[in-house]
């Protein structure tokens, strides 16, 4: 078994980084620690084709701003994302917010 220091990882990738096939050798799933500093904004969610994420807000509120206009996304909350399916997200507040995105490979017929 192994540990990952995601947070150093992320501060040193520029802000975001990915544990996956790199880390893991797997392609099944791969997990995405970010951190948006205060009013910083506009990164893209996007899974990639034949993939879905699960995008859960770990310590304070996302804004997430879609096709249907902006939503606040609070602090232990999460929202599942299709691979046909993206969106910016920025963090409006004064302080640091961190994220987690899940990932893995979607069924055939999904």
């Amino acid at each position: 078994m192994k540990t990952f220091d995601l947070q150093s990882l992320a501060a040193t990738q520029g802000g975001e980084y990915v544990l996956g096939m790199k880390d893991l050798h797997s392609r099944v799933c791969y997990m995405i620690f970010g951190i948006l500093q205060p009013n910083e904004g506009q990164r893209l969610v996007k899974p990639g084709a034949g993939h879905e994420e699960i995008l859960c807000a770990v310590e304070g509120p996302i804004t997430l701003h879609t096709r249907y206009g902006d939503e606040l996304l609070p602090r232990g909350h999460a929202i599942h994302v299709k691979e046909n399916e993206s969106f910016l997200i920025s963090n409006a507040s004064d302080e640091a917010v961190v994220y987690i995105l899940a990932g893995g490979q979607s069924p055939p017929d999904h």
